[in-house]
């Protein structure tokens, strides 16, 4: 990704910095929640997070163990005509790191996570988050946590809040806060627009599998999905539509919902109208689809599902040949109980 899509100054960096820093409505977004006097950044990388959070707080201490990335963030802060950020170069846990800073309203750590890890674990972060909380208990009880957002919510046995953002309609970071700035259990946050969605502070009725799709589908926001938000998404969209609301399970990664109103809501990534439901199979049923799609005026064909990435283009190229219309269909591949697939092919709605 480049620099211009993720900063808005070109950021001083090495390839790992960029790699790892807070893309900046990230960055922004945070930085507003966590407004305060006094903030430490602790393992500040080149300092991407830092320059959004000296924006908002009186003073900011960041701490950073790699002398290289803590001349970037000094370089980047200058950058940007920041002068209130004492810079810290140390072990955030050694004790004569933090006998300098003298107080701070907010902790936050942005730790080291594993690339290798197959499967996201708290307790893989480093520094972790209890040696963090301990380390600093002296300076301040509000902390906040950067961690995989791969986490869900039932591996995080910590008692805080969870909050799940998404950039671009990609899901992005999680935060986890502890203290005075706790506000919710679990929240979804979807940027740039910064719509959000809550846990309900009542149990919600349970979900609906749909015997057939309906008329309209819509994709959730992943940050509802990765938040265990989506019956309060389902219970929200049956308030605003007053009819029912039927979850349609693709695969084992993807779930759609679908109704027969239409509804926009904000925390739907898309919104599509079901043209037709066809096998998907064999490549005569590729030409009969590729035949519908060109009867209804489709264009491009992105394919949604659980398909051998190496046959993905092979495939995608067939149902695209001789298409020269202007809807763009996304084709769900819903996987039935015999181990075939179903072809949901949706017309994206622009709302």
């Amino acid at each position: 990704m480049s620099q211009k899509k993720v900063f808005e100054k070109k950021m001083s960096s090495d390839k790992d910095g960029l790699r790892f820093a807070t893309p900046e409505p990230v960055a922004k977004y945070r930085a507003a929640r966590l407004a305060c006097g006094t903030i430490a950044d602790i393992s500040c990388g080149i300092g991407g997070q830092t320059i959004y959070f000296a924006q908002r707080c009186k003073h900011v201490y960041a701490v950073e163990i790699d002398p290289q990335k803590l001349e970037y963030a000094k370089q980047n802060c200058a950058k940007h005509g920041l002068s209130n950020v004492t810079f810290i170069c140390g072990d955030a846990l050694d004790p004569a790191v933090i006998a300098q800073i003298p107080k701070a309203d907010i902790v936050f750590s942005d730790p080291y996570r594993p690339p290798e890890e197959e499967t996201r674990q708290a307790d893989s972060l480093r520094p972790g988050i209890p040696a963090v909380m301990d380390a600093y208990a002296g300076i301040t009880q509000n902390f906040a946590f950067e961690a995989p957002p791969q986490m869900p919510p039932e591996r995080i046995d910590f008692a805080c809040e969870k909050e799940y953002v998404s950039l671009n309609g990609q899901l992005n970071r999680l935060t986890l806060y502890f203290g005075k700035i706790k506000r919710y259990d679990r929240i979804a946050v979807s940027l740039p627009g910064g719509n959000a969605m809550v846990d309900a502070p009542v149990e919600l009725p349970p979900m609906v599998e749909a015997d057939k799709p309906m008329l309209f589908m819509f994709e959730p926001d992943p940050a509802v999905v990765a938040a265990d938000l989506l019956n309060e998404l389902v219970d929200d969209m049956i308030k605003a539509i007053a009819s029912h609301v039927r979850v349609v399970k693709i695969d084992k990664k993807r779930t759609l919902l679908t109704a027969d109103l239409l509804t926009v809501n904000p925390m739907n990534k898309n919104n599509y109208i079901l043209l037709r439901i066809m096998p998907f199979e064999t490549e005569d049923d590729y030409e009969k689809i590729n035949e519908f799609l060109k009867k209804s005026n489709a264009g491009k064909v992105t394919l949604r599902g659980s398909i051998d990435p190496k046959n993905y283009w092979g495939i995608r190229n067939q149902l695209e040949a001789g298409l020269f219309g202007t809807k763009k269909i996304h084709l769900y591949l819903k996987e039935k109980e015999n181990s075939r697939k179903e072809a949901l092919i949706c017309e994206l709605i622009y709302e």
